[in-house]
């Protein structure tokens, strides 16, 4: 069973960047699309981003523009690029596939806050 593990939240002011990895522990290279996916407080899960093993992308509309998925099917790696941070993308992140096929990992904080 390959694990997930993210990485790269923290603490950023409005209009800042971080960038999130993850990192699993098989191969990924058989996953068409790896996405990444947010929960904020007292609301359900969502996909964010997606790509497939082409390099197609798919963003929701809320982040469109802001954020950029890339993935390293040789690393076994998953990134997100946030740019442009506002407070309403404060959540937990996650990656998984999409549709989800692997167990949660335990995601990353990103706080968006002046």
């Amino acid at each position: 069973q390959v694990q997930l593990v993210e990485s790269g939240g923290g603490l950023v002011q409005p209009g800042g960047s971080l960038r999130l990895s993850c990192a699993a522990s098989g191969s990924i290279f058989s996953i068409s699309y790896m996405g990444w996916y947010r929960q904020a407080p007292g609301k359900q899960r969502e996909l964010v981003a997606r790509v497939n093993g082409g390099g197609s992308t798919n963003y929701a509309d809320s982040v469109k523009g802001r954020f950029t998925i890339s993935r390293d099917n040789a690393k076994n790696t998953v990134s997100l690029q946030m740019n442009r941070l506002k407070p309403e993308d404060t959540a937990v992140y996650y990656c998984n596939s999409n549709p989800t096929t692997f167990s949660w990992g335990p995601g990353t904080q990103v706080t968006v806050s002046s």
